[in-house]
């Protein structure tokens, strides 16, 4: 049991207020690590006695008093980015590029104006840049994809090379598909995604064959505690210090069709009865936008992204498998 006062190295977090950033932030905090949160959004009260983060307001967009927390900080991790969860109007579109694109270099400006800038920035990218090949593997040498996704993903990242300080160690994670806690304050994918299956519409989405690239949260954290932690070790038999861009996916990404049947023997309810009613693609371009309000491409594309640097450098994953991830997820003890 940490400190309700942790006394370890000082961490930023910008956009920490969303699923990915609170799971973070409650991680590095349990570590020892004192957290300041940059957000739009009002931390909520604290349930238990623990160790809280630090809250600082900021739009993402503009220079002011909150860059001083970057001043002697550790590291600084960048989460910021509209939910890609949405119908894609052009309105949306134009927030969910200029979200990720005006943060970083909002950040970049901060480091260059504080006496001690944070000697690492660990920036959020996304495996979708890779696009929605529908049967190849994709590691970090694989070209990027065509739409979209993958051009917005490429904007972020080049926006994040033209920001970082040159001194900066530079940490890139394409993130897949993070699978929390499905009562995690009500955030979260894989909240929806397990009531439809206790509903018994947890099946087949169009073809079924579409990759899931999927990480549970636990190991995305380690990843971002091992890339502020890590720097180049006296011993030389030890892993080199993370830089450059990494994929954060499990080494076992799976088709759309087992990632919901392992959800679905976890789940309750009429999915675990055996009722999983499949959606054919014209439903769901049909549903989604009307019902969901969400983008049916989600749902009916994917891609198979496998972590390959993570894995030569000798990163353990807690849970390589989906149904031991999703068993724990399920089952907490």
């Amino acid at each position: 049991m940490t400190s309700l006062a942790p006394t370890g190295p000082r961490v930023v977090i910008a956009g920490g207020r969303g699923f990915i950033g609170t799971s973070l932030s409650r991680f590095l905090l349990d570590r020892g690590f004192r957290v300041t949160i940059l957000s739009r959004q009002e931390p909520t009260p604290a349930s238990e006695p623990r160790a809280t983060p630090e809250f600082i307001h900021w739009d993402a967009r503009t220079l002011g008093d909150w860059a001083q927390s970057l001043n002697n900080a550790a590291a600084v991790i960048n989460l910021v980015g509209r939910s890609v969860d949405c119908i894609k109007t052009p309105d949306h579109c134009d927030e969910i590029l200029r979200s990720r694109v005006e943060s970083v270099r909002i950040l970049g400006e901060a480091c260059r104006r504080v006496a001690v800038p944070p000697p690492v920035w660990v920036q959020m990218s996304t495996a979708h840049i890779y696009g929605d090949p529908p049967a190849i593997r994709c590691d970090e040498t694989s070209p990027t994809g065509h739409g979209l996704a993958p051009d917005v993903g490429r904007a972020w990242e080049a926006a994040f090379e033209q920001s970082r300080l040159p001194t900066q160690r530079a940490v890139v994670l394409r993130t897949g598909f993070v699978i929390g806690r499905p009562n995690s304050g009500g955030r979260g994918a894989l909240g929806k995604l397990t009531l439809l299956a206790r509903l018994g519409l947890g099946g087949r989405v169009g073809r079924g064959s579409q990759g899931m690239s999927w990480i549970h949260e636990t190991d995305f954290n380690r990843i971002v505690e091992r890339a502020i932690t890590n720097p180049s070790p006296d011993d030389p038999s030890a892993p080199a210090a993370m830089s450059g861009i990494y994929n954060v996916t499990s080494p076992n990404p799976v088709p759309q069709h087992e990632f919901a049947r392992a959800l679905r023997r976890h789940a309750g309810g009429l999915g675990t009865l055996g009722l999983a009613l499949p959606a054919p693609a014209w439903l769901v371009r049909l549903a989604a936008p009307l019902v969901l309000r969400t983008d049916p491409e989600l749902a009916l594309y994917g891609r198979f992204v496998l972590p390959e640097r993570l894995r030569t450098s000798g990163f353990e994953f807690a849970f390589p498998d989906l149904s031991d991830a999703i068993a724990n997820l399920m089952n907490p003890r």
